[in-house]
C-alpha cells in the first residue's frame, strides 16, 4: 500500500515517529512525505488528498496540532474523505463504515506509541460496500457528484 503522509511543523514529532514504523512495515510498498517547514497544513492536507484523488496514493496520514484542521481541509478535495481519530473505535470506524482514505491525528492530542497501535489496527482495515454503511456511502458519493465541482 502507498501511504501519503505529512505534517506542519506543529504535527513533524508525531509525523516522524509514524513515519518510520510505516517505513518498516512490510504492508506498506511506499511513503510519500510531503512534509516541508514551510508548508501550511491547509497547503500538506490539499497535495495528500489531491494524490489520493488522482490515485497516486492509496492512503494517507496528516498530522497537525488537532488531526482536526486537516481532516477539514482534506475533505474539501472531491472524492476524498478524511477522519480525524485517536482511538481505536474511531480510527477502523472511519474506514471501515465511512471508507475514509485520510486518517488524522493531533501531535498535541496522542502520543507517538499509541498513534502506532492505531496506525497497525488502520493498515489493516477495509471498507466493505455491501456493509450497511455501504450503501450511506453511496449517497455522500451521490451528492458530492451532483453538488461539488
Amino acid at each position: 500500500m502507498k501511504i501519503v503522509i505529512g505534517a506542519p511543523n506543529n504535527g513533524v514529532v508525531l509525523k516522524d515517529a509514524i513515519k518510520t514504523y510505516l517505513q518498516a512495515d512490510s504492508r506498506v510498498s511506499e511513503v510519500i512525505d510531503l512534509s516541508e517547514d514551510t508548508k501550511t497544513y491547509p497547503a500538506v492536507s490539499l497535495e495528500a488528498a489531491r494524490m489520493i484523488a488522482d490515485g497516486s496514493a492509496e492512503r494517507g496520514i496528516l498530522i497537525c496540532g488537532t488531526g482536526i484542521g486537516t481532516a477539514i481541509v482534506a475533505s474539501k478535495v472531491r472524492g476524498v474523505r478524511a477522519a480525524t481519530a485517536h482511538d481505536l473505535f474511531s480510527v477502523r470506524g472511519a474506514v471501515e463504515n465511512y471508507n475514509a482514505q485520510i486518517l488524522c491525528m493531533g501531535q498535541a492530542v496522542i502520543a507517538p506509541p499509541a498513534a502506532i497501535a492505531l496506525i497497525d489496527q488502520w493498515l489493516d482495515a477495509r471498507h466493505d460496500p455491501a456493509s450497511a454503511y455501504g450503501q450511506k456511502v453511496l449517497e455522500i458519493d451521490a451528492y458530492e457528484a451532483e453538488h461539488l465541482s
